[in-house]
């Protein structure tokens, strides 16, 4: 079973453009094996597509953080919240559908409110220039604990009303 069977391509690029309309998060839903299923992008900052630009930004700080949390959101079956090595929040809600790891849906891109980007580790892992890393760095948006509580819950419940769209379609 794919994300695509649980429901169109479409509403699932409808929750990632929820997710940052509604709280700026950079909304991705990825397949199991971590790929991204929609193409849009919404970048919650200037910073995230500066690193990604970059080999060694998309391979040592997008794509760990996301294999790792992958991990654990499927072997924990719970949310994940944790930061990358940039310093950006980035959280996962596991989609499983009757036992079934289908993906993850998350967002990314938003610095706790007492957090920072750690542009030494940007510069030296991403390989972008020092100077270029402090100007992309200076009007971060920020996020409160609370807020990303909210933001959370939401997702969440997004997740949990798509499953059950088709655990009733499914048993018509």
């Amino acid at each position: 079973m794919k994300l695509t069977d649980i429901c169109p391509l479409e509403t699932w690029e409808e929750l990632e453009n929820n997710l940052f309309t509604k709280f700026n998060f950079q909304g991705s839903i990825f397949n199991p094996e971590g790929v991204r299923i929609c193409p849009a992008k919404n970048w919650s900052n200037d910073l995230c597509p500066a690193i990604k630009a970059t080999e060694n930004g998309q391979n040592y700080i997008c794509s760990v953080a996301h294999m790792n949390m992958t991990a654990m959101a499927k072997n924990t079956g719970a949310q994940v919240l944790e930061e990358c090595d940039a310093g950006f929040l980035k959280f996962m809600i596991p989609i499983i559908y009757d036992g079934q790891f289908l993906g993850v849906a998350g967002g990314c891109g938003l610095l706790a409110e007492d957090g920072d980007a750690d542009t030494f580790a940007i510069n030296k892992i991403a390989g972008i220039d020092e100077k270029k890393v402090e100007e992309l760095s200076r009007e971060l948006p920020l996020i409160t604990h609370e807020e990303m509580t909210v933001a959370s819950a939401y997702l969440q419940e997004q997740v949990s009303l798509i499953l059950d769209n088709y655990r009733k379609k499914e048993s018509l």
